[in-house]
């Protein structure tokens, strides 16, 4: 593949709802431009994007691919990104390295959830895009229908640069607005309003050409390209083609679209960047210092390590000296080439504003910055969405612990959505992600991968115990045997208290000795870890030594030590201990029409609206607060309730009393557990 320079390149992110055929148009593309020699299809597993055992296996794309392809002189980079909601990651990192996404939605299915999700982010974003009406030919499709439906949900800056030719099983071609190609007299009506809407489109992107529109002036085709351009970059124009991606309809117009109307990557204005505190600019031009961003990584294990990057600035070229500012160290590059799927093609260099890879960079992970040692930049991080979903994972053969570890920690590098904790306390290890398939599809990587079986199951909870009353109790130690004896006698109060855990003394007239109250303290501190009622760690007690008594040769520490453990049994039991959950800060951002739902739900859980906020595009932020143990499946049951329109974040507030029915539950499994 030649190296293109700067302004004959396109990056497109492909985007939108799960089977709206973004693979599809990839291979339509790739078959189009004559890269192959047929088109490939997702059911048949044979897809140049599609190439992971998991993607083959499961019929819909899990990573983002990048699709080269050059038609007229210009190279395409296309990102063929999941539509699955668990993958939306893939999507962020994708739009990172694109001047604009293709928002692909099915004729037949009309506006999806994930049609919703891509508009939304890309709006956020500001990101320019067009859509791409697919399987205009399937049954009962009405393009009328669906031309209302989009305007209906996204508004009117939406407009056809294309009309179908026949629809439904009758959809034969598509005639090209924007050029006015050869349209046939029944459309020439609806051609000519549209016409008359991009020409208002245009005039309102410059003031001369406003002047000249009110002055009924006809724009020249350079003004009336240069303006629709314009409006297409500000995101006030979305272009609207029709297709069939499977046929290979639509893909040429699609392409000479994507030439003339997205920007090429020094159309959009510089990068900005830091170094330290001072805000830098880089322009996208092969002649600045270097710079790139890794939006990807994959982790092969034949292969080795991937990381694919894009230029942002200067040029990258097989000798170079590569600096990582956000891990302070220098690396070395491993080959340099361009992706198409899973094929590597090598090339001598890659140029501001192109996508290229290489292998075996050390300590490069996904989001780092990578540039000149000698100009130094660090660009900001991808923004990726938190885990919601944690499972705990254990492998169902002993001694694999190890190997899961590291082989979770490599997966981690793929996909930053994932992540890998362990928790302390309950000794577990878990994973975190955005819902079970992802969570299912690192387990099948674990085994086919790297040999590893594992189990998934919901995390054990850290329960907390301590008292509602206050109880004073005698703790004694007493052994005689053959020799020395041992004696030690306390005599303590438990009370409640706001802090972790008080320890204080009231002796008078030496009772217990000075030198052995050190050793009460440490009594009761190692009793700490585990209460009477289920074993669980006890809070928000204090202990207060009062009265106790000695023996001048019995007595030692140990004796002391070992009485207090006796009192803080006795203590704790007589003083009416209480298991404590935690409770869960729970924020959930839904459309409007779930809120019952959602509010049913949250009691169901145990949990408490607290309050609500409206926010700018309409939906609700809802703020509650639940137990911990009713919120492990949450991601999954509230992607079920809203249809996937709703997302939530979670963080710990405080513990509470567990109510004494769920009590007893939990005190019987765990003393079952102990057996």
């Amino acid at each position: 593949m030649k190296v293109y320079q700067t302004d004959q390149i396109r990056n497109v992110a492909l985007i939108g709802h799960g089977s709206s055929g973004k693979t599809t148009l990839t291979e339509a593309v790739l078959f189009a431009t004559g890269v192959t020699k047929r088109q490939g299809r997702v059911e048949d597993g044979n897809t140049v994007s599609d190439f992971d055992k998991e993607e083959m296996a499961r019929k819909v794309s899990i990573g983002a691919s990048v699709i080269p392809t050059e038609w007229e002189n210009i190279k395409y980079n296309f990102l063929d990104t999941p539509g699955y909601f668990d993958f939306a990651g893939e999507m962020y990192g994708a739009l990172r390295a694109s001047e604009a996404a293709i928002i692909l939605v099915d004729a037949s299915a009309g506006v999806e959830v994930g049609t919703e999700k891509a508009w939304q982010y890309t709006e956020k974003n500001k990101i320019p895009k067009m859509i791409f009406l697919n399987k205009m030919d399937k049954e009962n499709v009405s393009f009328e229908k669906v031309l209302a439906q989009l305007k209906e949900n996204f508004g009117d800056k939406i407009v056809p640069f294309t009309l179908p030719i026949g629809e439904a099983e009758s959809f034969k071609g598509l005639v090209d607005i924007v050029d006015e190609v050869e349209i046939p007299a029944e459309l020439a009506d609806e051609a000519s309003s549209i016409k008359e809407m991009l020409t208002e489109k245009v005039a309102e992107t410059d003031e001369e050409l406003m002047e000249k529109y009110f002055e009924g002036e006809a724009f020249t085709k350079e003004e009336f390209e240069k303006g629709l351009k314009l409006a297409f970059m500000n995101c006030d124009l979305v272009p609207l083609i029709v297709g069939c991606a499977e046929k290979a309809i639509g893909i040429e117009v699609l392409l000479d679209m994507i030439g003339r109307f997205v920007p090429a990557p020094n159309e959009v204005g510089a990068n900005v960047g830091y170094r330290g505190e001072e805000k830098i600019e880089r322009k996208v031009d092969s002649k600045e210092p270097f710079s790139a961003i890794v939006f990807k990584t994959i982790v092969d294990p034949f292969v080795g390590k991937l990381s694919v990057f894009k230029v942002l600035s200067g040029k990258m070229t097989k000798d170079q000296e590569l600096y990582n500012p956000n891990k302070d160290d220098s690396e070395k590059l491993g080959g340099l080439f361009v992706l198409r799927g899973k094929n590597q093609i090598e090339v001598s260099e890659i140029v501001a504003g192109d996508i290229g890879a290489t292998s075996k960079l050390q300590i490069t992970q996904t989001g780092d910055t990578l540039c000149d040692k000698g100009n130094i930049i660090q660009f900001e991080k991808i923004e990726y969405p938190e885990p919601c979903l944690f499972l705990a994972v254990e492998p169902k053969s002993k001694g694999d612990e190890d190997k899961i570890g590291s082989s979770l920690q490599r997966l981690t590098e793929e996909d930053p959505t994932f992540v890998v904790e362990r928790n302390s306390e309950t000794k577990q290890q878990l994973i975190g992600g955005q819902g079970n398939m992802q969570l299912a599809v690192i387990v099948n990587k674990l085994k086919n991968t790297f040999g590893v079986d594992v189990n998934l199951t919901d995390p054990k909870i850290a329960y907390r115990e301590t008292i509602k009353g206050t109880a004073s109790v005698q703790g004694k130690h007493k052994k005689q045997s053959g020799g020395a004896g041992q004696y030690g006698d306390v005599h303590m109060r438990f009370e409640p208290c706001e802090e972790e855990f008080i320890f204080d003394e009231e002796i008078f007239g030496g009772s217990v000795p000075k030198q052995y109250i050190p050793a009460v303290e440490k009594g009761i501190r190692e009793c700490l870890d585990h209460g009477v009622l289920a074993g669980y760690p006890v809070v928000n007690i204090k202990a207060v030594l009062f009265d106790g008594s000695y023996h001048p040769v019995d007595s030692n520490e140990m004796a002391f030590k070992i009485a207090a453990s006796l009192a803080f049994k006795k203590g704790i039991e007589a003083a009416k201990p209480v298991l404590l959950e935690p409770i869960m800060k729970v924020e959930i951002l839904i459309p409007e029409e779930y809120m019952g739902d959602i509010m049913g739900d949250m009691n169901k859980r145990r949990g408490r609206i607290l309050g609500m906020e409206q926010q700018e595009d309409g939906s609700q932020l809802v703020m509650a607060e639940a137990p911990m143990a009713e919120m492990f499946k949450y991601a999954i049951d509230l992607r079920s309730m809203t249809q996937a329109r709703g997302s939530f974040r979670m963080e710990f507030a405080r513990y509470e009393e567990v109510p004494s029915n769920i009590s007893e539950k939990i005190i019987e499994e765990a003393k079952a557990e102990k057996e």
